[in-house]
């Protein structure tokens, strides 16, 4: 069974490493073009791209997925099967073109948490558990029939990045199984339900990173440890930006108003919250390199 690929980031990187390493026909994968990146502006390649170059495979970077000459490279690969791994929405064209169709994995237990960032909103509604689907493409973002699915626990320290790592292992290894079954004609589709109202995962843009003070001190927990690594709660401070990668939350009676810090000048800075304390662990301040709190106090004079 002929396979094309398609994805971007490293959570793709371990689907693609899946499929290669047990052996299956990579006939090409797909992926974004490169793009300038840093201060010298040099071409920065996909870690899908990287990958797929380090093990041979075709390679096929389209701008636009509805360009004639990337349908016609892409109907010359014959793929029986697509897979598609945190790449961007097919056109019709292109998700109908494979005889056993085109299948996605994604990062959550659908049908909750359809959308761009469904890691991220996981961590920040203060889910327990999240998961990995696999399911067939069709018109309607994230809503094809599911083939498998796989639950996976989160932490009550978990950040975004942790989450990332361990739906990206169980991901690949669901996807594998996933492939397997369609090879063999072994799975039975179901259709998405949910008995309670849709949580949705839509694209984060930077003023929903901005912490609001006023809020709870767990529910400003539960954003900066599902924005951490990336994007980054941030708040003010000398009216420059803190990003705030790691914090502790105290559920205590603050005695200043929210938004107002206190600090030893040496081991802790905490903000005040609406009901108690959050602890900055690790920070990055404007114009300066990421780091602990005690690094950052030694240097800056509150």
């Amino acid at each position: 069974m002929k396979i094309v690929f398609m994805g971007t980031p490293d959570f793709a990187v371990a689907s693609l490493n899946a499929l290669f390493e047990n052996g299956y026909d990579i006939a090409g994968v797909v992926t974004a073009a490169d793009k300038p990146a840093g201060r010298g502006q040099k071409l920065h390649e996909s870690a899908v791209k990287k990958y797929a170059v380090e093990k041979g495979l075709k390679v096929l970077q389209p701008l636009k997925l509805k360009d004639p000459e990337f349908i016609e490279e892409l109907r010359a690969l014959h793929a029986d099967l697509q897979v598609v791994v945190a790449f961007r929405m097919l056109p019709e064209m292109v998700w109908d073109m494979p005889a056993k169709g085109t299948i996605n994995l994604h990062a959550s237990l659908l049908p909750n948490y359809r959308g761009a960032a469904p890691i991220n909103h996981a961590i920040i509604n203060g889910e327990t558990e999240s998961g990995v689907t696999t399911f067939f493409l069709k018109h309607e973002i994230d809503t094809g029939d599911v083939i498998f699915s796989e639950k996976v626990a989160i932490a009550e320290d978990d950040s975004a990045g942790d989450l990332h790592d361990h739906l990206m292992e169980a991901g690949a290894g669901l996807l594998v199984k996933t492939v397997k079954a369609i090879a063999d004609g072994d799975y039975k589709e179901q259709p998405q339900t949910a008995s309670d109202e849709l949580k949705h995962a839509p694209k984060i843009f930077k003023e929903f990173c901005k912490v609001d003070w006023n809020q709870p001190v767990k529910r400003i927990y539960n954003l900066i440890r599902g924005l951490s690594p990336y994007p980054t709660a941030f708040t003010e401070l000398n009216d420059k930006t803190i990003k705030i990668f790691k914090a502790q939350y105290e559920e205590t009676a603050a005695d200043i108003a929210p938004g107002n810090y206190v600090t030893d000048g040496k081991t802790f800075l905490k903000f005040a919250a609406a009901d108690g304390y959050i602890s900055l662990l690790d920070l990055q301040y404007e114009g300066k390199k990421r780091m602990l709190v005690d690094e950052f106090l030694r240097g800056m004079r509150l």
